[in-house]
């Protein structure tokens, strides 16, 4: 049984990190867009103007990727559902990750249409439709690595992260496990994307990776003699799509399309697809608050 981290008071300092400085300079210009006003378009204007314009990444495979020329993924079939349901044009542009939410939040486009954890953090500026995926973080190894069996095992050692991802700024939570157990949070080293992270571990260059479930089971079922999964790092977790606080009828609209596609049953067919299974007990409103998430999270201030 996993240590709890419930009550633990959330330290923001942790040990080195090590990243390019082109890397740092893409996440302070990610956090400090975070913080200005979203101004994003709201229904009304979209349905005015006849189109919607969507951000989305290409390199986060299952929900997201490129295969030959062609967009794959379980958010390349959520768009081709919502161009079909929606009365408006849907326009798509691919982003890299690092610079896609603060586009959204900087009035480039009107949602992120793309595998989002839900954070504290991101909450401040996004309202989230209700989740359509785990988000539950768990540490990668390398297949032939006997050294880790549960969170104990992780003290010390160097973990790979996705630059402005939540896994950072949940990593407080693992680093409540370790020392409840007299261990340690070991070199944080952030990439500007997982396949690199991913390389760097199977290289033996990194201890280990930290994702969340759904890209885990994928990755780890499509090359099981290189990658395993390891322990769980945190609590419960949610992907969804964030729309800009400034824009509610969209945020209504986008999750009565949930809505829709959830009761034709269409949501879990593209759930099985690509995830491996459904997911029926995820919250069935808009997550719109912070103390909202904790709640259902089962965290604690």
């Amino acid at each position: 049984m996993l240590p709890t981290t419930r009550n633990a008071t959330p330290r923001h300092r942790f040990p080195k990190v090590r990243f390019s400085k082109t890397i740092a300079a893409t996440v302070a210009g990610t956090l400090m867009s975070l913080s200005l006003p979203a101004l994003a378009a709201d229904l009304e204007e979209i349905q005015e103007r006849g189109y919607m314009e969507v951000a989305t990444e290409d390199n986060y495979a299952p929900f997201n990727f490129i295969e030959g020329d062609n967009a794959k993924g379980f958010n390349a079939d959520m768009l081709e559902e919502l161009r079909d349901y929606a009365d408006f044009e849907v326009r798509q542009e691919i982003l890299p990750w690092t610079g896609l939410l603060a586009a959204v939040s900087n009035d480039q486009y009107d949602m992120a249409l793309t595998g989002a954890s839900v954070s504290d953090e991101r909450l401040r500026v996004f309202n989230y439709t209700p989740p359509y995926a785990s988000a539950q973080h768990f540490a990668i190894k390398r297949a032939d690595d006997d050294s880790i069996s549960d969170v104990d095992d992780l003290s010390d050692k160097q973990v790979g992260v996705q630059a402005g991802s939540v896994l950072l700024s949940r990593l407080p939570e693992l680093e409540a496990m370790l020392e409840e157990d007299g261990g340690a949070l070991g070199e944080v080293v952030q990439y500007e994307s997982y396949p690199e992270a991913f390389a760097d571990l199977a290289n033996g260059r990194l201890d280990y990776v930290i994702d969340s479930a759904v890209p885990v089971n994928t990755l780890v079922a499509s090359k099981p003699d290189v990658f395993a999964k390891g322990p769980a790092v945190s609590g419960a977790g949610y992907v969804s799509w964030p729309i800009p606080k400034d824009s509610p009828e969209l945020l209504e609209y986008m999750s009565g399309f949930l809505e829709h596609l959830k009761e034709n049953g269409r949501l879990a067919e593209l759930q099985e697809k690509w995830f491996g299974e459904s997911f029926p007990d995820l919250p069935e409103k808009p997550l719109t608050s912070v103390d909202q998430f904790h709640e259902l999270a089962g965290l604690d201030d």
